[in-house]
């Protein structure tokens, strides 16, 4: 697909999303995963302050879109390439060419999330591994494998959310970074608008479209699966009508 045609799904989609929540549309951003090879495929993460947006978290540079992003035909998604050149740039201090991200998903989260972002998910080949922390919105940084910051979620050694481990666990099913950017590439963007459901036993599940219980956020239905069992043992990935 390419992105005249993903611009159009994608104002279709809001559209869709601002009508069903009342004109209560969430706030448009952009991310992006940068990577790189030593020898093995590593993505930047960044760790933000606990006084802004996913504070204490573990994320990927990125941030909200702003009105100077857009460029005269007001073409959101050149927007969030925008954004997300810029916020890279001012988080990291990495210069990056927009026109060179792999859009390969967005992700709207529920309804009842007090700060809610739309993201844009982009990917690319990182021209320069020297990072430059800003110190005042991210305190640290670290290149890690996807395997690696899935293995330190799961010890309890950093902090992730939803989007952020799903993105990781399909990065780390490629062992290089061209291999990775082609899978990306050869498939449109996916369209994430989560769900959170409860198990019988307590446990929270982030549900997404083609999941049995998607559509009532029944975490309990049976059926196909495409949720994120977040167990406080470790979150477990569970998928049979995605390929990855």
């Amino acid at each position: 697909m390419n992105d005249g045609a993903a611009k159009h799904r994608n104002d279709i989609y809001h559209d869709d999303i601002t009508k069903r929540e009342g004109g209560n549309a969430a706030i448009p951003a952009a991310t992006v995963v940068l990577l790189r090879e030593a020898p093995e495929v590593e993505v930047l993460m960044l760790h933000r302050t606990s006084q802004v947006a996913f504070g204490g978290m573990w994320v990927f540079p990125g941030g909200k879109i702003d009105a100077e992003d857009f460029p005269e035909d007001r073409d959101p998604n050149a927007a969030a390439r925008n954004a997300a050149m810029r916020e890279t740039l001012e988080e990291a201090g990495i210069a990056s060419r927009p026109q060179d991200f792999v859009w390969f998903a967005h992700w709207t989260p529920p309804p009842a999330t007090p700060k809610r972002y739309a993201t844009w998910f982009f990917a690319t080949r990182a021209d320069t591994h020297a990072v430059s922390i800003d110190g005042g919105e991210i305190q640290d940084h670290a290149w890690l494998s996807p395997r690696q910051a899935l293995a330190r979620h799961a010890a309890g050694e950093i902090d992730l959310a939803p989007p952020t481990w799903v993105t990781l666990h399909q990065l780390s099913l490629q062992p290089t970074v061209d291999a990775l950017l082609a899978r990306l590439a050869s498939n449109p963007p996916r369209y994430y608008e989560t769900r959170i459901g409860k198990r019988a036993d307590g446990v929270r599940v982030a549900l997404w479209h083609g999941d049995a219980g998607y559509e009532t956020a029944d975490a309990d239905a049976d059926g196909e699966r495409h949720r994120l069992v977040m167990a406080a043992g470790g979150f477990v990935f569970e998928n049979s009508v995605v390929e990855y």
